[in-house]
């Protein structure tokens, strides 16, 4: 990495974004040894969970330690992790610009951005503080944390049924709250029935709180239903303020349940030369998976870059013999220079000692 100044760098890829998509991004760059500059401002969606369940042999390992490992591995590799936040991207000449917060200006030949996601929660007192510790939305991240005990549903949306059934698995004491969520279709009040789910109509108002543990949620019209988990849907939205500058925006979820930035399977965005990976591009992936296309997308650069800077070499070696490689001219000289005095030709015919005729 070459410093340009105090406050300025060129490096072969900024990624924007700290979370564990991006580092492992960053680990798989530098393992590479390409330079690499992350970008974070310390704003972990898993933040207020006490543990990161699913990843293997890491299964509760708390957000921050693994991130603060993440961080040591990718200075191990050379790279760099900045507290800063990322306020613009735009294209230079030959690449593209990542302006921070904190006055900083990185030029870079890729970006990856890793920005994550906003959980948007549904409009009820309490839930924010509530929020990872016992109001839960994945059965995959916390369910078996709450296994077997008195878990509510909060319906807002259509995937309300589908909740209520996944956590199903985990407890047989699983209740549907209609709330704003709609009517149910016949289909659906069937399929509540047979895994013996309990539906309450009504809008819950508010949450009981005693000891600081969920107790229980109220009506609108006046019940408390004793609860000990609430499990509820947030509208999923990617954090892409970051990309406005390159034209992109995110796009509504096929399941309609938030929006994601469009990519391929590796990553690649509409804009050459960008990538985005984890929970910006889908919303869906937990961190095992968020890590993985880290990991991808990180490949995906390096080839890319591989790529390039094969053609820049290539470019150089055709500028310095515009003959052309491959004429006689030139292939006697390279054989000169590999085979010396056991090079093709007549000469390696003759006795060892005897002079050429000539």
């Amino acid at each position: 990495m070459t410093e340009i100044a105090n406050n300025s760098s060129d490096v072969d890829v900024v990624v924007v974004g700290g979370g564990v998509a991006g580092l492992s991004g960053a680990v798989t760059l530098a393992r590479s040894r390409r330079s690499v500059v992350v970008v974070d401002s310390g704003e972990p969606r898993n933040g207020p969970a006490s543990g990161v369940h699913g990843l293997l042999s890491r299964d509760g390992i708390a957000p921050g330690e693994l991130l603060r490992a993440g961080r040591e591995e990718v200075a191990a590799y050379g790279g760099r992790v900045i507290a800063d936040r990322a306020v613009s991207v735009g294209r230079d000449s030959d690449g593209f610009v990542v302006a921070t917060a904190g006055g900083r200006c990185f030029r870079a030949r890729r970006l990856l951005v890793s920005t994550g996601l906003v959980d948007r929660l549904p409009d009820l007192d309490g839930l924010r503080e509530r929020w990872g510790r016992d109001v839960l939305h994945c059965p995959y991240c916390h369910g078996w944390e709450v296994r077997d005990q008195s878990v509510g549903v909060l319906a807002t949306g259509p995937a309300a049924v589908h909740q209520a059934l996944l956590f199903r698995q985990l407890s047989d004491r699983v209740t549907l709250f209609r709330h704003t969520g709609g009517d149910l279709g016949e289909e659906e009040w069937e399929k509540l029935a047979a895994r013996g789910i309990v539906v309450v109509d009504g809008e819950v108002v508010g949450l009981e709180i005693e000891d600081d543990r969920l107790a229980g949620v109220r009506l609108a019209s006046g019940p408390r239903v004793p609860l000990a988990v609430l499990v509820v849907a947030p509208r999923l939205e990617a954090r892409d303020d970051v990309l406005a500058g390159l034209g992109l925006t995110a796009a509504e979820h096929p399941m309609a349940i938030g929006d994601q930035v469009g990519a391929d399977a590796a990553g690649l965005t509409a804009v050459p030369g960008v990538w985005v990976a984890g929970n910006v591009a889908d919303v869906l992936d937990g961190v095992p998976a968020a890590a993985a296309a880290g990991v991808r997308a990180a490949a995906a650069i390096n080839a890319d870059l591989v790529a390039a800077d094969t053609d820049a070499a290539l470019a150089r070696r055709r500028a310095g013999n515009p003959v052309g490689a491959f004429t006689p001219k030139a292939e006697a000289a390279l054989c000169e220079r590999a085979m010396g005095d056991r090079r093709h030709g007549l000469d390696g015919l003759l006795p060892a000692g005897e002079p050429r005729q000539g």
